[in-house]
């Protein structure tokens, strides 16, 4: 399980932003996860308790939104989901598409209180 070694390194990295921005408390950190991404969010979820304890992020909320993983069909232009479709476009039955997201992983949002 890989999560674990990405959750502990966004907690340093919300842990730097706090410091450096002289930040008393942090209420939650928002992550976008791609839907296609290496990451399982539930995984994500079970493992930010442990790579938060014991730190000022302790107490925090966590909150994940799922991104997408969104493709435009070469041949008609249409965007839509590979996930859903099977990787083929649901307008011309297309399998040339490029892809336009979900391999994201960010830290969107750090909520100061």
């Amino acid at each position: 399980m890989h999560e674990l070694s990405v959750v502990f390194e966004v907690v340093k990295t919300v842990e730097k932003f706090v410091q450096s921005n002289n930040l008393v408390k942090v209420d939650k950190v928002v992550l976008q996860i791609g839907e296609l991404s290496s990451m399982i969010p539930k995984y994500v979820e079970a493992c930010y308790p442990a790579a938060v304890d014991g730190t000022i992020l302790e107490n925090t909320k966590l909150e994940i939104e799922i991104l997408p993983g969104n493709a435009l069909c070469k041949n008609c232009d249409k965007v839509f989901n590979l996930i859903k479709n099977n990787k083929i476009c649901p307008n011309c039955q297309s399998d040339s598409w490029e892809l336009l997201g979900g391999r994201e992983f960010l830290i969107k949002e750090i909520v100061a209180c």
